[in-house]
Order: structure tokens, then C-alpha cells, then sequence
């Protein structure tokens, strides 16, 4: 992880836990949200920085972090911690394959942020790599450009999160569908990064034929060509990648895995709360979700199987129904959540 200068100043601006100048009985204001500033204004050793940072309201935060690894500013969401009297842990909640560009968002589809309201955390999601799986890609794409999301995930952007927000360094990443295989990828490329992880309807077993399938399709439909991710079918640098394969290396952290079976469930009705408009809508979510969902729900129990047999435990939450979709995820969240807080040293 890049260092930041200026990291022994993170506590400025936290009033003291207890006794001293700053103690209070009041409540106390955010002093990121009151003043509009960072904690720490400062630039990584790799060059990487927060360019901007605009105040949506009482408990939220748009960031502009430029990524030298990608050339860019990366768009982040932030909802901040209901105390901030103290520095608090931090979850990074990735969005799906639109990767936070579409409408299909936690924010716009589901009550997250209403769910993390009363909780003590930094909420972090990026809004950009749509069918970019999150990783570092071999080679530039011509439809979806330079995608080296791990890289930023890991190195560049956590080190910015704890200076700048006052976070206390302790991490949880959750995410779901496309985002369910990286959040599994990610703890494996960063050790001691992240305490807990939950993968929501992710496919952790990329280099079997299904699983290969199932990422190949997710990024041809955002126009993109896998080969450029990690070369053609077979090539060594998918079962590289593969946290199946390396399922060892998933030893010591929270893990929360959950699936349906792509049998439509409760979330399934037409026009209802969680359902793609019209009948055509649910169709589409019946039989396209469905066939995902049972894909996604194959790769996840190979990896119950081999967690098994490595005699590392893990929290499954395998449901006899439910569709690719956002409902049966807004479900696996609050579910979740008891496995994400006890890395996170929160209370459930």
C-alpha cells in the first residue's frame, strides 16, 4: 500500500473519547462534513490524491480521487460513520457490472444507505469500472479502456480513505454479481487489507468452463473482450486469478457467501418493489436472472466444497429460491452484516 504523507495528523479533528480539551457531552459535528475539508490534505507515493470533495448533506460525500495507475479521476460515495467522535472502520461496498454508472446501484435500488444510517462506519463506494471485474487488466480495451482496479482498490485509495476521512485502517468489502468474484480476489492480492468479505452472487471459480463463461458474458456485454483481461480461454492468468484455486489464501477472514438458486422467489412478481417493469421486465428477470443466478449459485458451492476441505469457516446464506436480482441483494446485505461488523469491530 502507498504511503501518505501527513498520516500522523489523522486524528486532527476528532474530539477525545474521553476527558481532555476536546471532550463534550454534546453531540458531535463530522468535522469532514462540517468544514468541507479533508483531515489530511496529502498525495500518495504513487502520485495518487483526492482532487475534490463536495458535501451532499449531513452524512454524505462525493470524492474525486485522481488514480495514477489509470490516468483519471475516479468518482467515490461516501456516507460517513453516524459518530465520528473517534475514527471508525471502513466498508467498501462495490456496485455490479454497471459499476455505479447505471441505475442499477445499492443506492437506487435498494434502502443500504438507510440501513447504514445508525451504524459506525465510512461507507465507500466507487462509482466507475463497469464490466471491468475490478482487477488490473493486461491490456487496454478498446471499448472499456485502462481498467486497474486492483491496483487502486488496494494501493491507492484505502491509504487516502484512513488520512483523509480520519478512518481507522480496519476494512470490509462486500459486493455482488460481477463485484461478488472481486471482492473474493481482492483480500487474496492484498493480505491483511480487509477483515471481513461478503460475496453476494459471485462466481469465485473463473477458470472452470462455467465460471469462465459467466465473466466472459459479463464483460461482452459491456462491450469489452476478456482476452484483454486475462487472455483467451485457458490462458494461466485466469486460474491466477482464480480465488477458487486460491482458496487457501482466503484463511482468517470473515467470510459471508450467499446465492439463490435462479428458481424465482419472493422478489419475482410482476411490477413489484424489486422486479424489472412490465411483463416483458419480469420475464427477463425470470429467465436471464435465473440462468445467472444458477451459475453464480454452481461456482459458489464448489467453493463452500473446497473451503471445506481446506477447514476454513466461512457464513453461507444459500437460498432454495431467488433471481439475479436486487431484492434476494438487499436481503444478503442485512444478512451480511453481522459477519462484516465482527472484522469491522462493530456491533451486529
Amino acid at each position: 500500500m502507498a504511503a501518505v504523507t501527513g498520516v500522523a495528523a489523522v486524528l486532527v479533528g476528532f474530539p477525545a473519547a474521553s476527558g481532555g480539551f476536546f471532550a463534550s457531552a454534546a453531540p458531535v459535528a463530522d468535522p469532514v462534513i462540517a468544514s468541507g475539508k479533508l483531515l489530511v490534505s496529502s498525495h500518495s507515493s504513487d502520485g495518487s490524491y483526492i482532487a475534490d470533495i463536495a458535501v451532499q448533506d449531513n452524512r454524505n460525500l462525493t470524492l474525486q480521487v485522481f488514480s495514477a495507475a489509470m490516468g483519471k479521476n475516479i468518482e467515490i460515495q461516501v456516507q460517513r460513520p453516524a459518530d465520528t467522535s473517534v475514527p471508525r472502520p471502513t466498508l467498501y461496498l462495490l456496485n455490479g457490472a454497471g459499476g455505479g454508472e447505471d441505475s442499477a446501484t445499492w443506492q437506487a435500488q435498494t434502502n443500504a444507505a438507510q440501513f447504514f444510517n445508525d451504524k459506525d462506519v465510512n461507507v465507500i463506494t466507487p462509482v466507475g469500472g463497469a464490466w471491468s471485474y475490478y482487477t488490473d487488466w493486461r491490456a487496454t480495451d478498446p471499448e472499456l479502456g485502462v481498467n486497474m482496479w486492483k491496483t487502486f482498490l488496494t494501493e491507492e485509495l484505502p491509504p487516502l480513505i484512513d488520512s483523509g476521512l480520519g478512518a481507522n485502517g480496519t476494512n470490509a468489502i462486500a459486493g455482488l454479481s460481477m463485484s461478488g468474484t472481486s471482492v473474493l480476489q481482492l483480500p487474496i492480492a492484498a493480505p491483511g487489507l480487509y477483515q471481513s468479505v461478503a460475496a453476494y452472487s459471485g462466481c469465485a471459480q473463473i477458470s472452470d468452463p462455467v465460471g469462465y463463461n459467466f465473466a466472459n458474458a459479463v464483460i461482452a456485454a459491456g462491450g469489452g473482450d476478456s482476452a484483454n483481461m486475462y487472455g483467451p480461454k485457458g490462458d494461466p492468468m485466469w486460474a491466477a486469478n482464480d480465488p477458487y484455486v486460491h482458496a487457501d489464501q482466503l484463511r482468517g477472514l470473515n467470510l459471508f457467501i450467499s446465492d439463490g438458486s435462479g428458481i424465482p422467489g419472493r422478489w419475482d412478481t410482476l411490477n413489484g418493489q424489486h422486479s424489472l417493469p412490465g411483463a416483458g421486465g419480469l420475464a427477463n428477470q425470470v429467465a436471464v436472472g435465473g440462468a445467472l443466478e444458477a451459475a453464480a449459485n454452481y461456482c459458489s458451492h464448489n467453493l463452500q466444497t473446497r473451503l471445506n476441505q481446506l477447514g476454513i469457516p466461512a457464513t453461507y446464506d444459500f437460498q432454495s429460491t431467488g433471481t439475479h436480482s436486487w431484492g434476494y441483494w438487499e436481503d444478503a446485505l442485512r444478512a451480511s452484516w453481522p459477519v462484516l461488523a465482527r472484522g469491522l469491530g462493530l456491533p451486529a
